[in-house]
């Protein structure tokens, strides 16, 4: 059993079994054993999984133009600041140098007060910690985790919270009886933060996910583990060495995002966004001087525009002053 997955199997063996949740935030985030905090890189070709920030320079360079085309529409403002949400390895820095930056990781570091600028995340929303839970006889219930033969399994627990229920009567279509779902509570609570934080400005989302009457496509729910840059649906297997992820609701951070002050302007494709970045900003993202340089960011492009483009969204939220 993986080092995460002990301190996992002697928490059940001592108060019996937990939220998913729970098995969640030790296997991704526990300071020493959790999936993003190990000294193994998850990242890139060696790692279990891309993402679009490793697409470099040419995905930096066009979310940068966009970025300053938000920048030129507030008048320039000197006081303009980007903070990325899960930054991980700052690989963005670069591309947002001409503004003060501003990293803040999910279990460490302060938004600032009084923000103006941009909030930009990630794959940021896909990593936190969700509720999971079941319908079943009319209610939602707990899918909690139990322990058998040092074997992780589920289990069906007592009636979900009233905010579990709450946030799944809020944000999906009715229920359906023996149907999965996920509710990401999280995601609610950096929506607040972020509100609170920004004065005036924009909140740039990118993630693959879905909307309220996307839902009904995942019966099952979203779950899904990754190692080796293989999925399994499999996601209790081999905690704090593999990846969990569970879809973002677009719907959910665009509706508590409104109620929190911050204006959903657009949904769309990460294709078209970066195709929004302009003519100008596609020449200066591909080219370098350099033939096989230059080569190199043409494929990096299509990979963009072709594969992730169309799997991944850009949610843009906007607040004024």
């Amino acid at each position: 059993m993986t080092p995460a997955g002990e301190l996992l199997a002697e928490e059940i063996r001592r108060s019996g079994p937990i939220p998913f949740r729970r098995f969640m935030e030790v296997a991704l985030y526990h300071p020493e054993h959790g999936y993003y905090r190990r000294p193994r890189d998850p990242f890139g070709k060696t790692g279990d999984f891309y993402t679009a920030e490793q697409i470099q320079p040419v995905f930096g360079a066009l979310l940068a133009g966009r970025i300053r085309q938000l920048w030129r529409d507030m008048g320039a403002p000197a006081d303009f600041q980007v903070v990325e949400l899960g930054a991980g390895r700052r690989e963005m820095a670069q591309a947002f140098a001409e503004w003060p930056y501003l990293p803040v990781e999910i279990d460490s570091g302060v938004l600032p007060g009084q923000l103006q600028g941009v909030v930009f995340s990630n794959e940021f929303f896909d990593a936190l910690p969700i509720e999971a839970a079941a319908y079943h006889k009319g209610a939602f219930r707990q899918r909690l985790i139990g322990l058998k033969q040092d074997r992780f399994f589920w289990m069906e627990g007592d009636v979900a919270s009233q905010e579990v229920v709450e946030y799944l009567h809020r944000f999906f279509p009715p229920p359906e009886e023996g149907r999965f779902y996920e509710a990401n509570l999280e995601a609610l609570r950096w929506m607040e933060r972020i509100a609170r934080s920004l004065r005036s400005g924009w909140v740039c989302t990118i993630d693959y996910g879905y909307t309220r009457a996307e839902a009904l496509r995942f019966p099952r729910g979203t779950l899904m583990s990754y190692r080796g840059h293989a999925a399994a649906e499999d996601v209790l297997r081999d905690p704090g060495v593999r990846d969990i992820t569970a879809h973002a609701h677009f719907t959910a951070l665009e509706e508590h995002g409104a109620a929190c002050g911050l204006r959903s302007v657009r949904l769309e494709t990460l294709a078209a966004a970066l195709l929004g970045a302009g003519e100008e900003e596609f020449r200066a993202a591909l080219t370098s001087g350099s033939p096989a340089e230059d080569v190199r960011r043409r494929l990096q492009l299509k990979t963009l525009l072709v594969g992730m483009g169309e799997t991944f969204r850009v949610l843009w939220q906007h607040r004024e002053e």
